[in-house]
């Protein structure tokens, strides 16, 4: 049986560190499952809202632990390492931890993190986004097959969960306090560049079942 809390992988970088004060600041319980614990300001983690786990993604029972509390697995990972070697790293850490663990604590929402790289039947052409991929694809080429792999393995290995990839092109805006209250505010944005602190709250409220 799942539980009550949010899960946020990748809550240390600045998109996560922006969503962790979006859901504390709705005053919902949240869970930071972290490899450094230091890296979360400390106006976040003195909140008794947060809990903060310390683990590695290989760490399956911490993290059968972090998921079994939890409704809804936020994931903001992504090849962020022009020295990664492993094309398959981030799409294995989906398909045989998470997704296993998902199904084994009755876990059913999951939210991540995606790149425009990833295509679906629907997109519009657009030659800006070609050439961000192309350029990506070049420069990048072992963290661009990741990604591609990472949507493959959602379409493939994620029957029976409730799933969303959102896809982003870039985000801006910094992770403090400040910034997120200011950008916080801003309308959503379903093409092109997007705020840190606008795309937090549109995943509380995705995981919260609403778009």
């Amino acid at each position: 049986m799942s539980g009550s809390h949010i899960l946020v992988l990748g809550g240390t970088g600045p998109a996560g560190t922006c969503l962790i004060r979006e859901l504390l600041y709705r005053e919902h319980p949240t869970i930071a499952y972290v490899r450094n614990p230091s890296k979360i300001p400390h106006d976040l983690s003195s909140s008794p809202l947060l809990q903060i786990i310390k683990g590695e993604m290989s760490d399956l029972p911490k993290h059968s632990l972090a998921i079994a509390q939890s409704s809804t697995i936020v994931l903001l990972l992504g090849p962020n390492s022009l020295r990664i070697s492993d094309p398959q790293l981030f799409a294995d850490i989906y398909s045989k931890s998470v997704f296993p663990l998902m199904r084994e604590r009755s876990v059913k929402r999951i939210l991540a993190m995606g790149t425009i790289s990833i295509y679906e039947p629907e997109d519009k052409p657009s030659l800006i986004r070609w050439f961000v991929v192309l350029v990506v694809r070049l420069l990048a080429s072992i963290a661009y097959v990741n990604i591609l792999n990472v949507g493959q393995a959602f379409r493939t290995d994620a029957q029976g969960l409730d799933w969303t990839v959102f896809r982003i092109a870039g985000i801006l805006g910094g992770a403090d306090e400040a910034s997120w209250r200011r950008d916080r505010d801003e309308r959503d944005t379903f093409v092109g560049w997007q705020r840190r602190g606008a795309m937090a709250k549109w995943l509380r409220r995705c995981s919260r079942g609403k778009r």
